[in-house]
Formats: structure tokens, C-alpha cells, sequence
């Protein structure tokens, strides 16, 4: 298949994915024929059948045997969505147990099936289109075998990371990108930059448990922003607590933030660098999930807003290219000296071949191609799963409805406790992340968070029945 055919057929099956999503195709409607679509489109049979099996391999439609293809049935529930938690005025002391620890642990233990930790299976990239990249580089640049990396990075990889940021509307200085082991790198390097400790830090709540780790560790306090499950961070009480508290950077992830999977608006966006810029704080945005998201326009960084730059933008491949090369980046702006020297400092440089077979994947004419197959296949694990728990989960729960990723916030009945589920699903070989691992304030302990990256199939589906069985079990009585 020819480079043409094979944009044209993902062109096609992502038209017809966001309709399914958007009810314009109802579930189990009939859709056009593969010669009807080929004529309508303009398009070979051949196309059209591709882009047919790529939605039945997301699980969107299906083949019925002489009498064509359908929309793929989903559960007629569809679970409420969650409300905006309201939250303690002042910054909290960082402490944090080892949870994450054993989160991760059982991710990675065959024994277990795992909701816990929100990283891709290694079933969602293609390997050998991975080992192929690797292999280039290794073959084509023999001397940076033995050669000590010195430096930022490669000029490839940091030219590639400059043109992948246009898609997020970023117009970045390959001079000022700084290639890191991952965002989480990036993301503590910032944070170094800017603060010391005893410093307060703004950040959403819930938030990812691996940055309150970093701020544990950095002796930081957190002062939790009101988060809109589907609208991100609030600015005005961010702007609120910005009045009222010695903040000195603010930490968010405005795309697909983990754990609710939330996006701010556009306007939200501009509003956020306005506001940093004007009150002269840093913001640190993490934008490892933007590849992720299935709106084009909500994939725009609030760092393509900024333009005083009080935005340091911190992303990683991790979660859409390459998870086992484990390497990011970070513009810091203005503070983008402090950061290359801390680097220097605290890990150096990276090993070269890699980074040059990761610029040689961000820059591969199919790049764009993977990135649709990803969204695809996990929206379509994510809609099914939020099925499943509106059939399975007590009366009264409440699911996120993320436009992208593959991460389901779950709030349950009030009263019932995420960290007594959590011991039951062990008891039965199967890991989740209480909502207690999110936020140093205590308000989220009926609340767990789902992570849907890992392996699906039928084995999962009854795993997260058996979460939802035991979640009714420990439910408060009615």
C-alpha cells in the first residue's frame, strides 16, 4: 500500500470513529456498504476495507455475515460523570506513603491483573517498527557507541521535538530544548529551578501521585487548585490563591490530565498564561499526554500562548511512541540556563544512537499513522470499560468521560472506602489505585483511579466486573 492510500484510509476511519463518538452514527446502525463508502469517497474498495478493519480492530463496528457492517453495540447505561471537589484554602505538608511503590509492583507482575499504574502495554506500539529505528541508528552512527554524550542532546532529536511541537501550536528554540530520562525529569528539574524548600507549589486536584512525590522530596508544599473533571484546572481560584498565598510555580497537565483525564479550554488556556505571566510565577506544564488527545484543538499547549516565558513545557515519547527508551525534553524559558546546568549537574547526557532513532520515529512518514491507531484502540477500550462499570459498579457511581488517553477517574457512593477495595482486589490477584494516592487533603478515599494502557481482553473485562462486584460489597448500605 502506498503512502497515499494507507493517509487516506486513516483519514476515513477517523471521520467515521468521531461520529460513532459523537451519536451521529448510533449504536447499531447500519453504516455504508465498503462499495457505497468507496463510491462516496472516491476512494478504492481497497481503502475503504482497510479503514473497516481498523475500526473493527477498535472495536467501533462489526462484521455481521450477509448483511454488512454496524455499529458496534455498547451498554445502554452511560455512568454520570463526577463533580469539581471543593478543597482546603491552605497548602499541605507533602507526605506521601509507599503506595506507589506497590502499585507499580504488581503492574509489572504477571500474577497480577492490573488497573493500577497509567502506562501503555507494549501490545499498543509497534515493535518492530521500534527495533527497525534502533537498528538504523545503531548501524548508521557506530561512533557514538564510544563516544561520552556531551551536552543538550542531538541536533536531530531536538529539530524533531521542535517540529512536533507545532502540532501543539509551540514555536520552539531547538537551542533551548534540553533532552531528559522523562517528564518526570524534566518536570523535578523545573521545580529546582524555581523553587527551594519550604516553597509552596499550585497544582491540581486530584493530581498525578508521582508529583507529590517529587514535591515530598524536595521538601514542597502543595496547595491543591479545584479541578473540573472535564474542564481542568480552575484559573479563577488559581488566580484566587495566588491573592492569598506565597505560590511559586504552578504545576499542571491542561491536556488529558492524570488522574481525571480533564482538558481546559482553549480560552482556559490563554487565560492560564496570561495569568502566570502577569503575576511573574512560573508555570510548568506537562504535556505528555497532548499526542493522545482526540480533538486537534485541544492538543494546543498553553505554552503556544505564552509569550513572556513564564511557561517551561516538559513532555516525554513514553506514552505514544517508544515506552521502553524512556527519554523527554524540556523548554524552560526563561529559566532554561538553571534547568541545562541542573541537568548537567544531577544526571549529564543521554546515550546519542538512542535519541537519534527516537528522532528517527517522530520523524517517519507514519508517525501520524501510529498516533491515530493509538487514540483509536484506546478509545475504544476506554468507552467499553466506562460500560462495564455502569453495568457492574454500585448504584450512584460516578466515571470521567476523557477525550482521549486511557485513564477512567472512578467516584463511588460516598462513604465507601477505595483503600477496603483496594484489599479486596488483591485478595484476588488484581491491582487498582485508591484516590487517597492522589491528593494530600484525604477528600478522595471513595475514589479510584482505572488505568487501561495494559493488555485487553476478556480476562480484563472480567476483572474490572470482579472490581465492580467487590466495590458493591464494601459500599455503605443504602
Amino acid at each position: 500500500m502506498d503512502r497515499t492510500q494507507d493517509t487516506l484510509y486513516l483519514r476515513i476511519a477517523d471521520q467515521l470513529a468521531g461520529s460513532i463518538r459523537a451519536g451521529t452514527l448510533a449504536r447499531g446502525e447500519r453504516i455504508a456498504s465498503v462499495r457505497e463508502l468507496a463510491r462516496q469517497q472516491g476512494v478504492s474498495m481497497a481503502t475503504v476495507v482497510q479503514a473497516y478493519r481498523t475500526l473493527e480492530d477498535a472495536r467501533l463496528i462489526e462484521a455481521r455475515p450477509r448483511s454488512g457492517y454496524f455499529v458496534a453495540a455498547r451498554s445502554t447505561r452511560r455512568p454520570p460523570e463526577p463533580e469539581t471537589t471543593p478543597l482546603p484554602p491552605q497548602s499541605q505538608a507533602v507526605s506521601v506513603s509507599s503506595m506507589g511503590s506497590r502499585v507499580f509492583a504488581m503492574a509489572v507482575d504477571p500474577g497480577f491483573i492490573s488497573f493500577g499504574a497509567a502506562t501503555p502495554g507494549d501490545e499498543l506500539f509497534p515493535y518492530e517498527r521500534v527495533r527497525r529505528a534502533i537498528g538504523r541508528a545503531a548501524q548508521r552512527n557506530r561512533a557514538t557507541l564510544s563516544r561520552y554524550p556531551l551536552g543538550a542532546g542531538t541536533p536531530e532529536l531536538r529539530r524533531a521535538i521542535a517540529r512536533q511541537a507545532l502540532s501543539m501550536g509551540c514555536q520552539l528554540d531547538l537551542r533551548d530544548i534540553l533532552v531528559t530520562n522523562s517528564c518526570l525529569e524534566s518536570v523535578s528539574l523545573c521545580l529546582r529551578a524555581v523553587t527551594k524548600p519550604g516553597d509552596v507549589v499550585a497544582l491540581e486536584s486530584p493530581t498525578y501521585f508521582g508529583f507529590l512525590e517529587i514535591l515530598e522530596s524536595m521538601h514542597l508544599r502543595a496547595l491543591e487548585i479545584p479541578t473540573h473533571p472535564r474542564q481542568g484546572l480552575s484559573v479563577d481560584a488559581l488566580s484566587l490563591a495566588l491573592d492569598t498565598q506565597p505560590v511559586k510555580a504552578v504545576l499542571a497537565v491542561p491536556t488529558l490530565s492524570n488522574p481525571l483525564g480533564s482538558s481546559m479550554p482553549l480560552v482556559e488556556r490563554r487565560r492560564l498564561a496570561q495569568l502566570v505571566a502577569q503575576r511573574g510565577v512560573p508555570l510548568i506544564e506537562d504535556v505528555i499526554y497532548n499526542a493522545l488527545c482526540e480533538h486537534d484543538e485541544q492538543r494546543r499547549a498553553v505554552r503556544s500562548y505564552d509569550d513572556t516565558g513564564h511557561v517551561m513545557i516538559c513532555g516525554s515519547f513514553s506514552k505514544t511512541v517508544a515506552p521502553g527508551l524512556r527519554m523527554g525534553y524540556v523548554d524552560a524559558g526563561r529559566w532554561s540556563e538553571q534547568v541545562k546546568r541542573l541537568k548537567a549537574v544531577h544526571s549529564g547526557a543521554h546515550t546519542e544512537f538512542l535519541e537519534l532513532a527516537v528522532a528517527d520515529l517522530l520523524t517517519q512518514p507514519g508517525a501520524e499513522s501510529a498516533y491515530r491507531q493509538l487514540r483509536n484502540t484506546v478509545a475504544a477500550r476506554v468507552d467499553e470499560a466506562r460500560g462495564i462499570i455502569a453495568e457492574s459498579f454500585p448504584k450512584g457511581t460516578r466515571v470521567t468521560d476523557p477525550p482521549g488517553g486511557f485513564i477512567l477517574w472512578v467516584e463511588l457512593p460516598a462513604g465507601s472506602d477505595s483503600m477496603a477495595l483496594f484489599d479486596a482486589c488483591l485478595t484476588e490477584r488484581i491491582c487498582i489505585a485508591p484516590g487517597t494516592m492522589f491528593s494530600t487533603t484525604g477528600r478522595y478515599r471513595h475514589c479510584v483511579r482505572l488505568g487501561l494502557g495494559g493488555r485487553w481482553d476478556e480476562a480484563q473485562r472480567r476483572a474490572l466486573r470482579r472490581v465492580g462486584e467487590l466495590a458493591q460489597a464494601v459500599a455503605p448500605m443504602a
